[in-house]
């Protein structure tokens, strides 16, 4: 069975990050105990969770994090503060990463249609409009990325000549960018209040992907927060 990379797992040098409080404590901790639970259903029920990945599970996964990520960063654009803020990092794109290789050409060449990308299903994000809020559900979606460099290693050559230009995206500077977040993430939710309304925030980003990932792509897994 493929060793699989967990949602928010990452190298211990990635995991070693120090805002000012203990891992076990503050934002970070909060928001890694709230989402516990929904990591681990998670990590056994998307599409990369069976026991020998093909190249028609890697698209299954790709076409799940669009459907889960397009009303997200839809939303998100409305802002321009907190993790919106102009003086922070440009985030990466990764709805053009997931494009590219949606579209490249080993992928057309699949024999199952039924494993490539079904049409999106685009909804509009209903969520709290919080600098807090968002930091939560920013969480998630930062995190979501963090194991691509070793799921990268380990299905390159099998998934081959496909790129796994999504799982390749940004690995030699993904520590770094990784603590860059979270210190920005510790610098703004530190008051109780302002963390349980990231952890709400992260709470409903997981929860969406859930549903996504337990709802057939034909069904109408519409409802969003």
């Amino acid at each position: 069975m493929l060793n699989r990379t967990r949602l928010i797992d990452t190298p211990e040098s990635v995991n070693r990050v120090s805002p000012g409080k203990g891992d076990a404590e503050g934002a970070l901790g909060a928001l890694r105990a709230a989402t516990a639970a929904r990591h681990e259903l998670l990590h056994l029920i998307m599409p990369l969770s069976v026991e020998s990945v093909a190249l028609r599970d890697y698209l299954a996964h790709l076409a799940l994090l669009r459907d889960w990520l397009e009303p997200l960063e839809a939303w998100l654009r409305n802002f321009n503060d907190g993790p919106q803020a102009p003086t922070l990092p440009a985030r990466i794109d990764r709805l053009a990463l997931i494009d590219a290789d949606l579209a490249h050409a080993a992928a057309r060449r699949q024999d199952d249609p039924a494993h490539v990308a079904a049409p999106a299903r685009m909804q509009t994000w209903r969520g709290a409009q919080s600098a807090a809020y968002r930091w939560g559900v920013c969480y998630v979606i930062e995190g979501s990325q963090l194991g691509g460099a070793v799921l990268y290693a380990r299905l390159k050559d099998r998934l081959a000549p496909h790129p796994l230009g999504y799982l390749a995206a940004g690995r030699e500077t993904l520590g770094a960018g990784w603590q860059a977040f979270v210190r920005a993430l510790s610098a703004d939710l530190h008051t109780p209040a302002t963390i349980d309304e990231a952890c709400r925030g992260a709470a409903d980003a997981f929860d969406r992907l859930i549903e996504l990932a337990q709802c057939p792509a034909s069904a109408a897994c519409v409802n969003v927060a």
